[in-house]
């Protein structure tokens, strides 16, 4: 018999642009294991929150993957500090939406994110069914290193996690270093809590017909020097400290410039809603506007040419669950370079497939930028390291290990019944 499972992802739609509003990795990673699942004999059934109109009530995105609309407040966008108050009424949508279907019509609700959480822990009670919880983010590790103009993240979340680590049947971490986190910050039984590490599109993310070829297609010069930084643009991702230290490079290797490129692709999002605007200003301050670059997000099927042109990609963020723009570039054969800190320490293979930089001194990235730009031959070394590091990761993989976990889960909640009845 066919397993059947709600995943949960309220605050944000799968079928939105990742790269602007709350939409980034989780999204992809919701969507790409769904697919994977579903390919194994799993149907998914994904609920959000309506927030605008036009959008059906089902929309199939693959072949035993569905994508839910549930009405709860006004349909239209809310932000995050928003959602909390509209739990309940999610719960009564969702309810409503299964009026016709028995309390087991799901084997197990899996919940994405803290805000979802909270409405699968509702859930959970209410039908009997498992839950199993991917924080992707978790309040206290970002208060931990938050960036310069960035807000802390506030009680309600932390209290709201601390509830589903305690209730929850079982927790996915991406890394190791997320789940030990887990235990220390939220005091998580370390039983319930399982590495599964996210994967990449090995088929989309690749080097296709190479460099020369994309930067034809994109118009960029062959003999461009091009940084990218591709996400959403919020003081937690760091594109501040990446332009900081694109301008120190430039005041130190003054010859850089005829040949340097800053893209930055992305849009504004969480408490950064002015922030591209900031940036941009940031840039004519530093005076370097002549170099930077702003692209707005792009479509999926378009963003491996990008990285593919690019001759590095950074992630100077604060803090990262994952980091999957770090995988996805190192498919493409582009190294990477990012701050050492939670998920991109897996992400990255340190001297292998990038670099990873301690902290966020200006002047320690314009150092590691600039040695990198000028060795095309290290360059090429980490380009196959990044080739054969992302190989390490994918979807297939992260879709059996969740799928031998909920039987799992499954297996527990059947024979506690079995000891209650």
């Amino acid at each position: 018999m066919k397993r059947r499972i709600a995943s949960l992802m309220v605050h944000t739609s799968p079928l939105e642009q990742a790269g602007q509003g709350d939409a980034g990795g989780m999204n992809i990673y919701v969507v790409e294991s769904a697919k994977k699942m579903a390919e194994q004999g799993i149907e998914v059934d994904i609920f959000t929150r309506a927030e605008k109109d036009g959008f059906e009530d089902a929309v199939e995105i693959a072949p035993g993957v569905v994508v839910h609309h549930l009405v709860a407040g006004p349909v239209s966008k809310l932000s995050k500090e928003e959602l909390p108050a509209h739990v309940a009424a999610l719960n009564s949508a969702f309810m409503h939406h299964q009026r016709n279907k028995p309390n087991n019509y799901y084997d197990l609700i899996h919940s994405h994110y803290w805000i979802s959480g909270q409405l699968g822990w509702m859930i959970s009670e209410h039908t009997n069914r498992p839950l199993v919880h991917n924080m992707h983010t978790m309040a206290r590790v970002k208060n931990q290193s938050l960036a310069e103009g960035d807000k802390e993240e506030p009680l309600i979340r932390s209290i709201g996690e601390q509830q589903i680590v305690d209730n929850a049947a079982a927790l996915i971490a991406n890394t190791d270093a997320e789940a030990a986190a887990l235990v220390s910050l939220y005091g998580a039984n370390p039983e319930k809590v399982n590495v599964i590490p996210p994967g990449v599109n090995l088929d989309e993310f690749s080097l296709a017909d190479g460099k020369s070829e994309t930067r034809k297609r994109l118009k960029i010069a062959p003999d461009a020097l091009v940084i990218t930084f591709v996400g959403r643009i919020q003081p937690h991702k760091g594109p501040e400290v990446l332009v900081k230290s694109v301008a120190q490079m430039l005041k130190s290797w003054p010859e850089l410039r005829s040949k340097l490129a800053l893209v930055i692709m992305g849009d504004n999002s969480g408490s950064g809603h002015n922030e591209l605007d900031k940036l941009k200003n940031y840039g004519k301050f530093l005076e370097i506007e002549d170099i930077l670059h702003f692209i707005p997000p792009v479509k999926r099927s378009e963003l491996p040419d990008w990285y593919r042109a690019s001759d590095l990609v950074c992630m100077p963020s604060y803090s990262e669950s994952f980091g999957l723009v770090a995988l996805e570039a190192q498919a493409c054969g582009t190294p990477v370079v990012a701050t050492a800190v939670g998920g991109l320490r897996t992400a990255v293979a340190d001297g292998i497939s990038g670099v990873l930089v301690d902290g966020h001194d200006h002047m320690a990235w314009s150092a590691v930028l600039a040695k990198l730009l000028m060795d095309r031959e290290r360059r090429d070394l980490l380009s196959r390291g990044a080739l054969a590091h992302s190989a390490n990761f994918s979807w297939d993989v992260t879709a059996q290990k969740t799928i031998s976990l909920y039987e799992k889960v499954l297996k527990g909640n059947s024979d506690a019944m079995r000891v209650i009845n």
